[in-house]
């Protein structure tokens, strides 16, 4: 049992007695219960409780022999503006900055007469006429992040302190901002996830893939668990779909095939009545039946066939760069362009890489870099001293960085880089950004490869959009450049050759299959292969353990065939398969083949 303290959802009695306890949104209205998470983080009731509840199931449960983990709170993403998290936030400054002069300094406070005399004048943002502080509202974004691990923390030291052989853990949820999950992943004893890929989206199973990496990878490359997914339709989309036939098999796989150690479902049994009532279940509504129960009983005859891959490891000679702190800085307020998604760009960027089969870690530039060959970097606006050293002996010691548009511009408060633009990369991608020159959206540019280049094949075409540098380079090769438009000949992608490594930098928007097309070049030039060859739609992965590797085999797609490079033991059919055999698969099949290292 994983048992789980009942704090996500804190009963009426608490609000009734103590309304403190209950989170303000931005606008100053106080929530009140009938859902969950309705809790403000920086409560100290909350916290006393929580405690209290918490020391009362470990002294209960924790010799407990059927007791294997303990699991605190549940999909952490409050934000509160009440004044308690007003308190918490003056006091993190404080901790942070120390002396008034020096957050008055970093928040560039002389713009708009913003400086503070006193530390009772400094409050989390609230609504304002026009725009935010925007390191303010960076700093807040770091805090919300911070104050929920704390109340997190408070409650895994107890348990660490009564039950210290038994693991804590907490569920992470998909493309949450508020928490970042690089410093979480540290917090926890294991990494675990709740995965709910929409099946009314084309792209599901890619962008589920990138959370999957990045869960393995915020654990530092241990497998992690998959404590929820959907045995059939959830419900909180627009429109749930059910998962076509074959289609739960699938996501489980993909998920063992990326790292977890275990497939769990939310949920056992849907409730008659509240929110989730149509929220799907391995025994739903419609009983035994159903075609959901079959499902999920025919998975669970087949899993324990491969239950030896628990532990195997993913070796990873490429990462792509996800940061919070770049997530929060990148769509603040008041830039050249305000629609800007740090999500749709992750996914355009690590699309490339899911379509190649390329194992890929999830990583920020604070990261040991030393491990890879190859690093993704989208739209890195935010950079560190330390990021753009390290980064820069990533690439003098032999290592390939593909960098896109906007990035290297400001430092970690939020303040612009001297040395004009990118001043925190121009030495890096070996030239100079004179102007950010946003497209309208509908507008489209072509882009041809320069003379003399030899990235890519001669004849290789692309098509820009959203947004432009006026780039200058500054020792880099032009690889495109504009073909048409009032910037035609104006270098699009450069490349810079910097001590043992290269630098691709890219300064549009590339369509889809062109940056597909830029990304294989550079995987090709620093010697990357795929894991295994496949046809599109066949998801290929590896995981080894110190005596045996594993390949899976999945495949999202149409009927395919795959001639193999290697032989195994397929561990779910115990069909034996040799290098050189054509290896059938159906729509919605898997194989897990077995061998040697």
């Amino acid at each position: 049992v994983d048992l789980a303290t009942p704090n996500a959802a804190p009963p009426p009695w608490m609000a009734h007695r103590y309304p403190e306890t209950l989170l303000v949104d931005r606008k100053g209205v106080r929530v009140e219960v009938g859902s969950r998470g309705h809790f403000c983080p920086s409560s100290p009731v909350y916290r006393d409780r929580s405690l209290r509840i918490a020391r009362a199931l470990a002294d209960r449960y924790g010799q407990h022999p059927g007791l294997a983990m303990w699991h605190v709170g549940n999909e952490y993403h409050a934000h509160c503006f009440c004044d308690n998290c007003d308190r918490s936030f003056r006091e993190w400054l404080q901790r942070k900055y120390r002396d008034l002069d020096e957050l008055n300094d970093r928040w560039t406070t002389t713009f708009w007469s913003q400086r503070y005399d006193d530390w009772e004048q400094v409050h989390l943002p609230k609504p304002v006429r026009g725009h935010v502080n925007p390191t303010r509202e960076l700093d807040f974004a770091r805090f919300v992040s911070d104050v929920a691990l704390e109340a997190f923390t408070q409650e895994r030291d107890l348990f660490h302190e009564v039950t210290p052989d038994i693991p804590v853990t907490t569920n992470f949820f998909q493309s949450v901002d508020l928490n970042d999950y690089h410093r979480w992943g540290a917090a926890v004893d294991v990494v675990t996830f709740d995965s709910y890929p929409d099946p009314g989206r084309d792209d599901a199973a890619v962008n589920a893939a990138l959370q999957y990496d990045l869960m393995r990878s915020i654990g530092g490359g241990q497998p992690w668990l998959t404590l929820e997914q959907a045995a059939n339709a959830v419900s909180q989309w627009k429109r749930n779909y059910a998962k076509a036939e074959g289609g739960m098999r699938l996501d489980a796989y993909r998920m063992v095939a990326r790292g977890s150690d275990a497939v769990m479902f939310f949920q056992w049994r849907p409730s008659r009545g509240g929110q989730e009532k149509f929220h799907s279940a391995m025994l739903p509504h419609g009983g035994t039946q159903s075609r959901s129960w079959k499902a999920v009983e025919a998975l669970g005859q087949e899993l324990p066939a491969a239950a030896e891959i628990a532990g195997s490891v993913i070796d990873a000679d490429v990462a792509i760069v996800w940061d919070w702190d770049n997530w929060w800085a990148v769509e603040g307020c008041a830039h050249p362009t305000n629609d800007f998604s740090y999500k749709e760009a992750l996914h355009r960027h690590y699309a490339p890489l899911w379509e190649r089969n390329i194992a890929t870690d999830v990583i920020t530039l604070s990261s040991d870099l030393s491990r890879y060959r190859v690093i993704v970097v989208p739209n890195q606006y935010l950079i560190t001293a330390a990021q753009h050293d390290a980064l820069r002996a990533f690439v003098e010691n032999g290592g390939h960085v593909v960098i896109s548009y906007f990035s290297g511009i400001v430092v970690e408060d939020d303040a612009g880089i001297e040395n004009g633009y990118p001043g925190g990369l121009r030495d890096v991608i070996g030239a100079q950004v004179l102007d950010f020159l946003p497209m309208l959206p509908s507008a489209r540019v072509g882009l041809e490869p320069a003379p003399g280049q030899t990235l890519l094949d001669a004849g290789f075409t692309a098509v820009g959009s959203d947004w432009q540098d006026d780039l200058v380079p500054e020792g880099a090769d032009v690889v495109l450049r504009y073909s048409d438009g009032p910037f035609a000949g104006v270098p699009a992608v450069i490349d810079h050759a910097l001590g043992a490594g290269h630098v691709t930098y890219i300064a549009t928007q590339l369509d889809a299959a062109s940056l597909s097309g830029l990304v294989a070049a550079v995987l090709d030039r620093a010697g990357v292969a795929p894991v295994h060859p496949a046809p599109a739609g066949v998801e290929v992965t590896e995981r080894r353990s110190d005596t045996r590797r594993y390949l899976f085999f999945v495949n999202g797609g149409t009927a395919a065939e795959v001639e193999l490079q290697r032989g195994g033991t397929d561990l779910l059919t115990g069909v034996r398969w040799e290098c050189g055999d054509r290896l059938p698969l159906a729509p919605a099949a898997v194989v897990v083949l077995a061998g040697d290292r």
